[in-house]
């Protein structure tokens, strides 16, 4: 499907897509991995192979200036989303096309198969007001809670308690660096490419505590 409209530089966007026939498309920690180590290394006006930099740290990866701002992103099974800021012309394309086919040729390899991984084009929303931006913080943040309670929005959370804490041991997405966790994965992030909402130590846990008390998200 067509998108109703193009990239434009200075302007964020909610990018998200899933496994062809919603096929599972992380099927290990391996998995996750890659995934979460290219959405650095692509993020970069220079070429990669992998093998090159497999094994090596974010910060001794070589990759140039970045091409996008990464503002949150979650892995879930068979889905992804991420959010991004257009900051050079053309820079978003240019990052999905290198994420995705990096990982599609790494999934098929490994997993002996072919065709396509991903069900069609990546669909991206614009996220063109300042509710709608501050809400995919929350959106994408709290995505894997339906692992542990599917029908949580819906019928609202059982256990808040645990489900903090599963959000706190799911290590492939962006939430242990809003809630300020030492690891390397920050360096994924561009946080002053957006607005300064969670600029204080708690406003963001306190505004995770805040959605996980509502239904509907």
């Amino acid at each position: 499907m067509e998108r109703k409209f193009v990239f434009s530089e200075g302007e964020y966007y909610h990018i998200y897509n899933r496994g062809v026939e919603k096929r599972n498309i992380f099927l290990d920690d391996k998995d996750h991995e890659r995934f979460v180590k290219l959405l650095y290394v692509a993020n970069g006006e220079r070429p990669f192979v992998f093998r090159d930099i497999e094994g090596k740290a974010f910060d001794e990866i070589d990759r140039g200036e970045p091409i996008v701002a990464i503002g949150a992103y979650v892995l879930m099974p068979n889905h992804f989303h991420i959010m991004l800021k257009e900051i050079v012309e053309g820079g978003i394309s240019m990052f999905m096309g290198k994420l995705l086919t990096g990982y599609s040729s790494y999934f098929n390899k490994r997993n002996k198969r072919t065709g396509s991984l991903f069900q069609g084009p990546y669909q991206a929303q614009h996220a063109n007001r300042d509710e709608y931006l501050k809400y995919l913080f929350a959106y994408i943040h709290l995505n894997p809670i339906k692992l542990i309670e599917p029908k949580w929005k819906e019928e609202g959370i059982q256990n808040k308690a645990a489900a903090k804490q599963f959000l706190s041991r799911y290590w492939y997405s962006s939430y242990a660096d809003y809630m300020r966790v030492v690891r390397e994965e920050k360096e994924i992030l561009s946080i002053k490419e957006f607005p300064d909402y969670f600029s204080k130590n708690t406003e963001f846990s306190d505004f995770i505590e805040d959605w996980l008390t509502y239904k509907d998200l």
